[in-house]
Protein backbone atom coordinates (compact mmCIF):
# COMPACT_ATOMS: atom_id res chain seq x y z
CA UNK A 1 0.00 0.00 0.00
CA UNK A 2 0.81 3.29 -0.82
CA UNK A 3 2.54 5.16 2.68
CA UNK A 4 2.81 8.67 3.10
CA UNK A 5 4.24 10.47 5.86
CA UNK A 6 4.82 14.41 7.11
CA UNK A 7 7.98 15.20 8.89
CA UNK A 8 7.96 17.08 11.93
CA UNK A 9 9.05 19.86 10.88
CA UNK A 10 6.00 22.32 11.08
CA UNK A 11 4.09 23.92 8.16
CA UNK A 12 5.15 23.99 4.88
CA UNK A 13 5.17 28.12 4.17
CA UNK A 14 8.59 29.85 5.16
CA UNK A 15 9.10 33.48 5.42
CA UNK A 16 12.00 35.00 3.98
CA UNK A 17 15.03 34.17 5.82
CA UNK A 18 17.35 36.60 8.00
CA UNK A 19 20.31 37.90 5.37
CA UNK A 20 23.43 35.63 5.39
CA UNK A 21 26.39 36.51 6.72
CA UNK A 22 29.08 38.38 4.74
CA UNK A 23 30.44 36.46 1.91
CA UNK A 24 34.07 36.47 0.81
CA UNK A 25 35.22 35.74 -3.38
CA UNK A 26 36.68 32.61 -3.18
CA UNK A 27 39.06 32.19 -6.21
CA UNK A 28 38.54 29.32 -8.68
CA UNK A 29 40.49 26.48 -6.73
CA UNK A 30 39.18 26.81 -3.46
CA UNK A 31 37.35 24.58 -1.64
CA UNK A 32 34.28 25.25 -0.92
CA UNK A 33 34.14 27.91 -2.97
CA UNK A 34 30.97 29.30 -1.20
CA UNK A 35 32.27 30.54 2.14
CA UNK A 36 28.67 31.41 3.83
CA UNK A 37 25.41 30.91 2.70
CA UNK A 38 23.44 32.66 0.06
CA UNK A 39 19.97 34.72 0.77
CA UNK A 40 17.31 33.03 -0.84
CA UNK A 41 14.56 34.43 -3.02
CA UNK A 42 12.13 36.45 -1.33
CA UNK A 43 9.65 34.12 -3.33
CA UNK A 44 11.95 30.92 -2.68
CA UNK A 45 12.14 30.63 -5.98
CA UNK A 46 8.23 29.95 -6.12
CA UNK A 47 8.69 26.77 -4.13
CA UNK A 48 6.88 24.97 -1.18
CA UNK A 49 9.11 23.79 1.25
CA UNK A 50 8.86 22.68 4.58
CA UNK A 51 9.73 24.89 7.68
CA UNK A 52 13.09 25.85 8.31
CA UNK A 53 14.10 25.56 4.68
CA UNK A 54 14.25 28.12 1.73
CA UNK A 55 15.94 28.30 -2.09
CA UNK A 56 17.04 30.53 -4.54
CA UNK A 57 17.27 29.82 -8.83
CA UNK A 58 20.75 29.40 -9.11
CA UNK A 59 20.55 30.00 -13.04
CA UNK A 60 17.80 30.57 -15.16
CA UNK A 61 17.07 29.15 -19.33
CA UNK A 62 20.13 27.30 -19.45
CA UNK A 63 18.17 24.39 -21.83
CA UNK A 64 16.67 20.81 -20.88
CA UNK A 65 18.26 20.27 -17.81
CA UNK A 66 18.34 17.12 -16.50
CA UNK A 67 20.90 14.92 -14.23
CA UNK A 68 23.47 17.56 -12.24
CA UNK A 69 26.50 16.77 -10.35
CA UNK A 70 27.74 19.20 -7.74
CA UNK A 71 31.67 19.07 -7.33
CA UNK A 72 33.53 20.16 -4.49
CA UNK A 73 34.43 23.90 -5.19
CA UNK A 74 30.59 24.34 -5.34
CA UNK A 75 30.42 24.21 -9.38
CA UNK A 76 27.56 22.45 -11.17
CA UNK A 77 27.53 20.74 -13.83
CA UNK A 78 24.41 19.95 -15.84
CA UNK A 79 23.42 17.37 -18.34
CA UNK A 80 21.21 19.19 -21.38
CA UNK A 81 18.48 17.63 -23.47
CA UNK A 82 16.66 19.55 -25.93
CA UNK A 83 13.37 20.14 -25.60
CA UNK A 84 9.98 21.94 -27.60
CA UNK A 85 10.75 25.12 -25.03
CA UNK A 86 14.44 25.59 -24.59
CA UNK A 87 15.58 24.72 -27.89
CA UNK A 88 17.80 21.41 -29.41
CA UNK A 89 21.18 22.08 -27.50
CA UNK A 90 22.42 19.28 -25.56
CA UNK A 91 26.22 18.79 -24.63
CA UNK A 92 27.11 19.84 -20.76
CA UNK A 93 26.76 23.32 -18.70
CA UNK A 94 29.44 24.02 -16.27
CA UNK A 95 28.09 26.61 -13.70
CA UNK A 96 30.30 28.68 -11.48
CA UNK A 97 29.26 31.29 -9.13
CA UNK A 98 32.47 33.98 -8.57
CA UNK A 99 30.78 36.42 -5.72
CA UNK A 100 29.58 34.36 -3.02
CA UNK A 101 25.74 35.35 -3.94
CA UNK A 102 24.55 31.83 -4.91
CA UNK A 103 23.88 32.93 -8.16
CA UNK A 104 25.66 31.47 -11.23
CA UNK A 105 27.41 34.08 -13.26
CA UNK A 106 30.06 31.96 -15.44
CA UNK A 107 28.15 29.21 -17.76
CA UNK A 108 30.55 27.43 -19.75
CA UNK A 109 28.55 24.67 -22.66
CA UNK A 110 30.60 21.57 -24.15
CA UNK A 111 29.85 18.41 -25.07
CA UNK A 112 27.26 19.99 -27.59
CA UNK A 113 28.37 17.22 -30.21
CA UNK A 114 26.82 14.65 -28.12
CA UNK A 115 23.30 15.51 -28.86
CA UNK A 116 20.73 15.88 -25.90
CA UNK A 117 21.81 13.51 -22.78
CA UNK A 118 20.37 13.06 -19.18
CA UNK A 119 23.47 10.93 -17.08
CA UNK A 120 26.34 12.52 -15.62
CA UNK A 121 28.80 11.41 -12.94
CA UNK A 122 32.44 12.24 -11.93
CA UNK A 123 34.26 9.36 -11.30
CA UNK A 124 38.52 9.61 -11.10
CA UNK A 125 39.07 12.67 -12.06
CA UNK A 126 37.06 12.37 -15.34
CA UNK A 127 33.57 13.21 -16.12
CA UNK A 128 30.92 11.27 -17.30
CA UNK A 129 28.49 11.77 -20.01
CA UNK A 130 25.49 9.85 -21.01
CA UNK A 131 23.69 10.82 -24.14
CA UNK A 132 21.02 8.76 -25.73
CA UNK A 133 23.47 6.12 -27.39
CA UNK A 134 25.97 5.75 -24.99
CA UNK A 135 28.70 7.39 -22.47
CA UNK A 136 31.56 9.41 -23.00
CA UNK A 137 34.10 11.07 -20.86
CA UNK A 138 36.79 13.52 -20.46
CA UNK A 139 39.46 14.60 -18.18
CA UNK A 140 38.01 17.10 -15.28
CA UNK A 141 40.70 18.23 -12.83
CA UNK A 142 40.01 20.27 -9.82
CA UNK A 143 38.94 23.54 -10.15
CA UNK A 144 38.37 23.60 -13.61
CA UNK A 145 35.41 24.26 -15.30
CA UNK A 146 35.14 21.91 -18.20
CA UNK A 147 37.63 19.49 -19.36
CA UNK A 148 41.05 19.83 -20.22
CA UNK A 149 40.92 16.59 -22.95
CA UNK A 150 38.89 15.65 -25.48
CA UNK A 151 35.65 13.07 -24.38
CA UNK A 152 36.20 9.46 -25.49
CA UNK A 153 33.62 6.83 -25.79
CA UNK A 154 33.18 4.89 -22.69
CA UNK A 155 30.25 2.89 -23.65
CA UNK A 156 28.58 3.25 -27.34
CA UNK A 157 26.33 1.79 -29.92
CA UNK A 158 23.44 1.77 -27.36
CA UNK A 159 20.04 1.17 -28.77
CA UNK A 160 17.47 3.83 -28.30
CA UNK A 161 18.39 7.14 -30.59
CA UNK A 162 15.28 8.15 -32.15
CA UNK A 163 12.33 6.02 -29.89
CA UNK A 164 10.85 6.63 -26.94
CA UNK A 165 12.74 6.90 -23.23
CA UNK A 166 16.24 6.66 -25.44
CA UNK A 167 17.63 8.72 -22.11
CA UNK A 168 20.52 6.88 -20.81
CA UNK A 169 21.30 7.39 -16.58
CA UNK A 170 25.42 6.80 -15.88
CA UNK A 171 25.78 6.13 -12.14
CA UNK A 172 29.21 5.07 -11.04
CA UNK A 173 29.85 2.84 -7.36
CA UNK A 174 32.83 2.51 -5.25
CA UNK A 175 33.76 -0.60 -7.69
CA UNK A 176 34.00 1.28 -10.50
CA UNK A 177 30.93 -0.30 -11.61
CA UNK A 178 28.87 1.78 -14.15
CA UNK A 179 25.30 1.23 -14.88
CA UNK A 180 22.97 2.80 -17.28
CA UNK A 181 19.26 2.44 -17.89
CA UNK A 182 18.05 1.46 -21.10
CA UNK A 183 14.40 1.80 -21.34
CA UNK A 184 11.79 0.10 -23.31
CA UNK A 185 10.53 1.82 -26.39
CA UNK A 186 6.61 0.93 -25.24
CA UNK A 187 4.20 0.84 -23.07
CA UNK A 188 3.27 -3.02 -22.77
CA UNK A 189 5.71 -4.38 -25.70
CA UNK A 190 2.03 -4.91 -27.43
CA UNK A 191 2.13 -5.71 -31.27
CA UNK A 192 0.56 -2.34 -32.00
CA UNK A 193 1.80 -0.03 -29.20
CA UNK A 194 -0.72 1.82 -27.33
CA UNK A 195 -3.92 -0.10 -29.16
CA UNK A 196 -6.78 -1.13 -27.93
CA UNK A 197 -7.19 -4.98 -27.12
CA UNK A 198 -3.81 -5.69 -28.80
CA UNK A 199 -2.18 -8.75 -26.75
CA UNK A 200 1.27 -8.43 -25.74
CA UNK A 201 4.63 -9.95 -27.38
CA UNK A 202 5.52 -13.17 -25.75
CA UNK A 203 8.29 -13.43 -25.08
CA UNK A 204 8.88 -9.40 -25.16
CA UNK A 205 11.95 -8.96 -27.59
CA UNK A 206 13.15 -5.91 -25.91
CA UNK A 207 14.29 -7.54 -23.28
CA UNK A 208 17.45 -8.71 -24.63
CA UNK A 209 18.50 -5.43 -25.03
CA UNK A 210 16.04 -2.65 -23.11
CA UNK A 211 13.76 -2.25 -20.19
CA UNK A 212 16.48 -2.99 -18.03
CA UNK A 213 19.85 -1.88 -16.20
CA UNK A 214 23.22 -2.85 -17.90
CA UNK A 215 26.59 -2.71 -16.18
CA UNK A 216 29.31 -1.83 -17.54
CA UNK A 217 33.10 -1.09 -16.72
CA UNK A 218 33.43 2.54 -15.68
CA UNK A 219 37.50 2.94 -16.92
CA UNK A 220 36.79 1.16 -20.08
CA UNK A 221 36.87 2.00 -23.53
CA UNK A 222 34.69 1.86 -26.52
CA UNK A 223 32.53 -1.17 -24.26
CA UNK A 224 29.61 -2.16 -26.38
CA UNK A 225 26.68 -4.10 -24.92
CA UNK A 226 27.36 -7.50 -25.68
CA UNK A 227 31.08 -6.13 -23.35
CA UNK A 228 28.09 -5.42 -20.24
CA UNK A 229 26.00 -7.21 -18.47
CA UNK A 230 22.43 -7.12 -17.46
CA UNK A 231 22.10 -6.34 -14.21
CA UNK A 232 18.51 -6.09 -13.64
CA UNK A 233 15.39 -6.71 -16.01
CA UNK A 234 11.96 -5.90 -16.38
CA UNK A 235 12.26 -2.35 -15.87
CA UNK A 236 10.25 -0.24 -18.15
CA UNK A 237 12.31 2.96 -18.33
CA UNK A 238 14.31 3.79 -14.69
CA UNK A 239 16.88 6.49 -15.44
CA UNK A 240 16.51 7.66 -11.97
CA UNK A 241 19.48 5.77 -10.13
CA UNK A 242 21.59 6.55 -7.29
CA UNK A 243 23.82 3.88 -5.00
CA UNK A 244 23.18 4.55 -1.38
CA UNK A 245 26.22 5.81 -0.10
CA UNK A 246 26.65 3.74 3.03
CA UNK A 247 25.54 0.46 1.73
CA UNK A 248 26.68 0.63 -1.82
CA UNK A 249 23.41 -0.85 -2.96
CA UNK A 250 21.96 0.47 -6.10
CA UNK A 251 18.77 1.69 -5.87
CA UNK A 252 16.30 2.80 -8.86
CA UNK A 253 12.80 4.72 -9.54
CA UNK A 254 11.02 3.35 -12.33
CA UNK A 255 7.89 4.78 -14.85
CA UNK A 256 5.25 2.45 -15.07
CA UNK A 257 3.14 1.57 -17.93
CA UNK A 258 0.17 3.59 -19.02
CA UNK A 259 -3.08 3.69 -20.14
CA UNK A 260 -4.74 0.57 -18.74
CA UNK A 261 -8.36 2.18 -19.15
CA UNK A 262 -7.42 3.27 -22.33
CA UNK A 263 -6.49 0.33 -23.96
CA UNK A 264 -8.46 -2.49 -22.20
CA UNK A 265 -11.46 -0.60 -21.22
CA UNK A 266 -13.46 -3.59 -20.40
CA UNK A 267 -11.45 -4.57 -17.55
CA UNK A 268 -10.39 -0.64 -15.52
CA UNK A 269 -12.11 2.57 -15.49
CA UNK A 270 -10.51 6.04 -15.83
CA UNK A 271 -10.13 6.33 -12.13
CA UNK A 272 -8.25 2.83 -11.61
CA UNK A 273 -6.14 3.83 -15.24
CA UNK A 274 -5.22 7.24 -12.74
CA UNK A 275 -3.65 5.43 -9.52
CA UNK A 276 -2.38 2.05 -11.58
CA UNK A 277 0.48 1.29 -11.80
CA UNK A 278 2.47 2.36 -8.96
CA UNK A 279 5.98 4.06 -9.76
CA UNK A 280 8.00 1.74 -8.41
CA UNK A 281 11.13 2.82 -5.92
CA UNK A 282 13.66 -0.21 -6.00
CA UNK A 283 16.29 -2.36 -4.86
CA UNK A 284 18.45 -3.12 -7.73
CA UNK A 285 20.53 -6.61 -7.41
CA UNK A 286 22.08 -8.70 -9.98
CA UNK A 287 19.95 -10.93 -12.18
CA UNK A 288 16.70 -9.35 -10.25
CA UNK A 289 13.29 -9.40 -12.83
CA UNK A 290 10.78 -6.86 -11.78
CA UNK A 291 8.39 -8.20 -14.11
CA UNK A 292 7.69 -5.68 -17.26
CA UNK A 293 6.16 -5.75 -19.27
CA UNK A 294 4.11 -9.19 -18.30
CA UNK A 295 3.49 -7.66 -14.46
CA UNK A 296 2.94 -4.30 -13.29
CA UNK A 297 2.32 -3.30 -9.29
CA UNK A 298 -0.92 -2.71 -7.78
CA UNK A 299 -1.24 -0.45 -4.93
CA UNK A 300 -4.68 -1.50 -3.63
CA UNK A 301 -3.51 -5.01 -3.94
CA UNK A 302 -0.28 -4.54 -2.27
CA UNK A 303 1.23 -7.17 -4.81
CA UNK A 304 2.61 -7.29 -8.59
CA UNK A 305 -0.35 -8.90 -11.23
CA UNK A 306 -0.63 -9.52 -14.79
CA UNK A 307 -1.00 -7.42 -16.96
CA UNK A 308 -4.12 -7.53 -19.29
CA UNK A 309 -1.76 -7.82 -22.85
CA UNK A 310 -0.83 -11.00 -21.26
CA UNK A 311 -4.27 -12.56 -19.90
CA UNK A 312 -4.50 -10.45 -16.81
CA UNK A 313 -7.80 -9.20 -14.91
CA UNK A 314 -6.41 -6.69 -12.31
CA UNK A 315 -6.68 -9.23 -10.09
CA UNK A 316 -4.71 -12.56 -11.46
CA UNK A 317 -1.01 -13.24 -10.94
CA UNK A 318 -0.06 -16.15 -13.03
CA UNK A 319 3.66 -15.55 -13.51
CA UNK A 320 3.80 -12.55 -11.57
CA UNK A 321 4.59 -14.69 -8.72
CA UNK A 322 8.02 -14.45 -8.69
CA UNK A 323 8.39 -11.04 -9.75
CA UNK A 324 10.37 -8.57 -7.44
CA UNK A 325 8.15 -6.36 -5.57
CA UNK A 326 9.32 -2.36 -5.51
CA UNK A 327 10.15 -1.14 -1.60
CA UNK A 328 7.64 1.39 -2.06
CA UNK A 329 4.86 2.39 -4.33
CA UNK A 330 4.07 6.13 -5.63
CA UNK A 331 0.99 7.68 -7.26
CA UNK A 332 0.59 6.43 -10.99
CA UNK A 333 2.12 8.20 -13.74
CA UNK A 334 4.33 10.44 -11.62
CA UNK A 335 7.82 10.14 -13.48
CA UNK A 336 10.36 9.90 -11.36
CA UNK A 337 13.52 11.06 -13.30
CA UNK A 338 15.96 11.80 -10.23
CA UNK A 339 17.38 10.14 -7.48
CA UNK A 340 19.83 10.94 -4.90
CA UNK A 341 20.41 10.07 -1.58
CA UNK A 342 21.40 12.47 1.41
CA UNK A 343 24.67 12.84 2.30
CA UNK A 344 25.24 16.39 3.85
CA UNK A 345 24.97 17.76 7.36
CA UNK A 346 22.56 21.06 6.89
CA UNK A 347 19.55 19.40 6.89
CA UNK A 348 18.08 17.75 9.83
CA UNK A 349 19.75 14.70 11.13
CA UNK A 350 16.19 12.74 10.31
CA UNK A 351 17.19 13.65 6.23
CA UNK A 352 20.51 11.30 6.67
CA UNK A 353 20.45 8.61 4.25
CA UNK A 354 17.11 8.88 2.89
CA UNK A 355 16.39 9.40 -0.62
CA UNK A 356 15.08 12.40 -2.74
CA UNK A 357 13.20 12.19 -5.57
CA UNK A 358 12.20 14.35 -8.92
CA UNK A 359 8.52 13.45 -10.09
CA UNK A 360 8.81 14.74 -13.85
CA UNK A 361 5.16 14.81 -13.36
CA UNK A 362 2.12 12.98 -15.12
CA UNK A 363 0.04 13.33 -18.46
CA UNK A 364 -2.22 10.06 -17.49
CA UNK A 365 -4.20 10.60 -14.68
CA UNK A 366 -7.53 12.08 -16.00
CA UNK A 367 -9.89 12.29 -14.59
CA UNK A 368 -8.04 13.11 -11.09
CA UNK A 369 -5.96 15.95 -11.27
CA UNK A 370 -2.63 15.86 -12.80
CA UNK A 371 0.13 15.23 -10.03
CA UNK A 372 4.01 14.67 -9.57
CA UNK A 373 5.85 17.94 -10.72
CA UNK A 374 7.28 17.62 -6.72
CA UNK A 375 10.46 15.69 -5.13
CA UNK A 376 9.28 14.08 -2.68
CA UNK A 377 11.89 13.27 0.26
CA UNK A 378 11.87 8.86 1.49
CA UNK A 379 13.69 8.65 4.70
CA UNK A 380 15.70 5.26 5.40
CA UNK A 381 16.12 3.39 8.27
CA UNK A 382 19.35 2.05 10.43
CA UNK A 383 19.02 -0.97 8.23
CA UNK A 384 19.67 0.45 4.90
CA UNK A 385 16.24 0.01 4.12
CA UNK A 386 13.38 2.67 3.60
CA UNK A 387 10.93 3.10 6.34
CA UNK A 388 8.09 2.86 4.26
CA UNK A 389 7.02 6.59 4.27
CA UNK A 390 7.41 9.52 2.44
CA UNK A 391 6.27 13.23 2.00
CA UNK A 392 6.73 15.40 -0.85
CA UNK A 393 9.42 18.13 0.24
CA UNK A 394 9.30 20.55 -2.61
CA UNK A 395 6.23 21.57 -4.45
CA UNK A 396 5.21 25.11 -6.69
CA UNK A 397 7.56 23.77 -9.82
CA UNK A 398 5.04 23.70 -12.13
CA UNK A 399 2.57 26.64 -11.45
CA UNK A 400 -0.61 26.56 -11.99
CA UNK A 401 -1.48 24.39 -14.99
CA UNK A 402 0.33 20.71 -13.67
CA UNK A 403 0.36 18.96 -17.34
CA UNK A 404 3.41 18.17 -19.58
CA UNK A 405 3.09 21.69 -21.91
CA UNK A 406 1.30 23.98 -19.27
CA UNK A 407 3.77 23.52 -16.56
CA UNK A 408 6.47 26.00 -15.66
CA UNK A 409 8.92 24.08 -14.70
CA UNK A 410 9.41 20.40 -14.18
CA UNK A 411 12.00 18.74 -11.90
CA UNK A 412 14.18 16.32 -13.53
CA UNK A 413 17.44 15.73 -11.25
CA UNK A 414 18.48 16.35 -7.68
CA UNK A 415 22.25 16.45 -6.32
CA UNK A 416 23.97 17.34 -2.95
CA UNK A 417 26.29 19.90 -2.71
CA UNK A 418 29.38 20.06 -0.44
CA UNK A 419 28.00 22.47 2.25
CA UNK A 420 24.71 19.69 2.19
CA UNK A 421 22.22 21.75 0.29
CA UNK A 422 20.29 20.27 -1.82
CA UNK A 423 20.27 20.99 -6.01
CA UNK A 424 17.01 20.77 -8.10
CA UNK A 425 17.29 20.98 -12.10
CA UNK A 426 14.39 21.36 -14.22
CA UNK A 427 14.06 20.72 -17.87
CA UNK A 428 11.51 22.62 -18.61
CA UNK A 429 12.30 26.35 -17.78
CA UNK A 430 15.90 25.34 -17.77
CA UNK A 431 16.15 26.35 -13.42
CA UNK A 432 18.82 25.14 -11.30
CA UNK A 433 17.22 25.27 -7.65
CA UNK A 434 18.98 25.29 -4.72
CA UNK A 435 17.45 24.36 -1.59
CA UNK A 436 19.00 25.53 2.13
CA UNK A 437 17.96 24.62 5.60
CA UNK A 438 17.73 27.59 7.99
CA UNK A 439 16.44 26.45 11.04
Amino acid sequence: MISRMILALGALTLAQPPASDAVTSPGPGDSPRIASLPVCDDDNGGLTLPYGFCALVVAEEIGGARHLVVVPNGDVFVALRGSRRTGPSGGIAGLRDTDGDGKADTVVRFGEEYGGGTGIALHDGYLYFAHDGGVVRAPLPAGALEPTGLFEPVVAGLPGPGTSHAAKSAVIDGQGRLFVNIGSPSNACQEEDRQVGSPGRDPCPELETRAGVWMFDASGSDQSQADGVRFSTGLRNTFALAVHPSTGQLWGAQHGRDQLAQNWPDLFDEAENAEKPAEEFVQLDEGDDFGWPYCYFDPDLGRKVLAPEYGGDGETVGRCVDAKDPAVGFPGHWGPNGLTFYTGEMFPAAYRGGAFIAFHGSWNRAPLPQGGYNVVFVPFGADGQPTGEWDVFADGFAGEDKSPRGAAHRPSGVAVGPDGSLYISDDRGGRIYRVLYRG
